[in-house]
């Protein structure tokens, strides 16, 4: 008998240690607004990283002991871009009440720390009706008075070969809420080589989670990404188009990995390059859209859409019908988030929910063909790149959407291909 009681006692330690753990690796949830107190703490987004509500005012007011300022760092944002911010914002204020605006942001440009000069900081993200993204993530931390709120990886790298690395590299894994971004400067004449000697980045079709990405030149921009990594295989390596690079390395909250060390060095700009393109390490495929690069000819051609949703239904890579809830002009093309009404044919689309809200993220890569406007429903068929990002060409097909219409794409859903 107490054999058996042992043997049950065991058991359920193991399905209580087992029950910890698989709730220490689930994604935290964020809620609108709160007051936050502590040495050091982390903040999101309703809902983040899925799609934030529209029509929201959010107020996080944060206090850290007194004698302490407060240190602010963004790791993540993807507001509505605006020249001016006038649509969806985040505030960051010195203080809780008639405090210094330290700054408002949007789009996803990632600003540096923000420092408030007392103990005391307040954030307030606004969303108007028709648009929204992923929203942002940040960390704060006490200091002291004057004490520089600088990252512990990361900096600006100028000699002419060096090395970067994760934190706690080798002895541990990197932790989780961790943003890096080395600058890295050549003279005009030269470019940049980059090579990882070792790789071990937490693994996801589509790099949502932790990742490496690195750019042509000295800002986050993803016209400019050369490519995007996660995964267990080193990168190919990957050279500059010109005299500079930005290498960012992003952890989320959950699951962490040994992390990397990567080498740079300049070299020659008639240096030849035999190398393959960079590919994303978890699936063998570049992960530069590929249709970028050809969508400047199409866009000169007449715009005209042909055929019918049956006859495109089968060839297209995914088929969704949603509304276009913010929609931002990049160069030639228009990069879109879909609020997802219905899902007909998914393919590799990568999709975010959050809650009952389902969202993906679509490039029309000529911006006026097929025209879209941000608030209206649309049935979207098109391919999807290997990031899961869903690209529409010319000769995709696109229509404007209406509840009529759903009988119609209901039986499409049953057709066989």
């Amino acid at each position: 008998m107490w054999k058996i009681c042992s043997v049950c006692c065991a058991w359920g330690l193991l399905l209580l240690i087992s029950e910890v753990r698989t709730q220490s690796q689930r994604r935290p949830t964020f809620t609108c607004g709160g007051n936050i107190t502590g040495e050091s703490g982390v903040i999101g987004s309703q809902g983040y990283p899925g799609v934030y509500p529209p029509n929201t005012k959010c107020v996080w007011r944060i206090t850290v002991p007194e004698g302490k300022v407060v240190v602010l760092s963004f790791r993540f944002i993807d507001l509505e871009n605006d020249n001016l911010c006038r649509y969806d914002y985040v505030d960051v204020y010195s203080g809780h009440a008639n405090g210094q605006r330290l700054g408002r942001f949007c789009g996803t440009f990632t600003p540096g720390a923000l420092v408030s000069t007392g103990n005391k900081m307040l954030i307030q993200m606004v969303s108007d009706a028709n648009t929204a993204g992923s929203g942002f993530l940040a960390v704060y931390s006490a200091a002291q008075p004057h004490e520089r709120g600088d990252q512990y990886c990361g900096g600006r790298l100028v000699k002419p070969s060096g090395s970067f690395k994760t934190p706690n590299w080798p002895e541990k894994d990197y932790p989780a809420g961790v943003t890096c971004s080395w600058h890295i400067v050549a003279p005009k004449n030269q470019i940049i080589e980059v090579k990882f000697e070792k790789f071990d980045v937490e693994r996801d079709n589509y790099c949502r989670y932790d990742y490496v990405a690195i750019f042509n030149g000295g800002e986050i921009n993803d016209a400019k990404r050369i490519g995007k990594y996660c995964g267990d295989s080193p990168p190919a390596p990957v050279f500059s188009e010109g005299n500079q690079l930005l290498i960012q390395f992003l952890s989320d909250l959950s699951l962490t990995a040994d992390g990397f060390i990567g080498h740079y060095k300049f070299r020659p700009k008639k240096f030849t390059i035999t190398t393959v393109p960079p590919t994303t390490t978890t699936q063998p495929t570049t992960t530069r859209p590929i249709p970028l690069k050809y969508s400047a000819a199409l866009c000169r051609q007449k715009c005209k859409r042909k055929g019918t949703p049956e006859s495109h239904y089968c060839s297209s890579n995914f088929v969704i019908t949603g509304t276009v809830i913010s929609a931002v002009t990049r160069g030639g093309s228009m990069y879109a988030t879909i609020s997802i009404i219905n899902v007909y044919k998914e393919g590799n689309l990568a999709i975010q929910q959050a809650g009952k809200t389902m969202s993906t993220k679509i490039v029309i890569l000529c911006k006026k063909c097929p025209f879209v406007r941000r608030g209206l429903n649309y049935i979207f068929m098109g391919q999807a790149d290997e990031e899961g990002r869903g690209m529409i060409a010319p000769q995709h097909f696109v229509m404007a959407f209406k509840a009529k219409n759903q009988r119609a794409f209901n039986v499409l859903k049953n057709k066989q291909c």
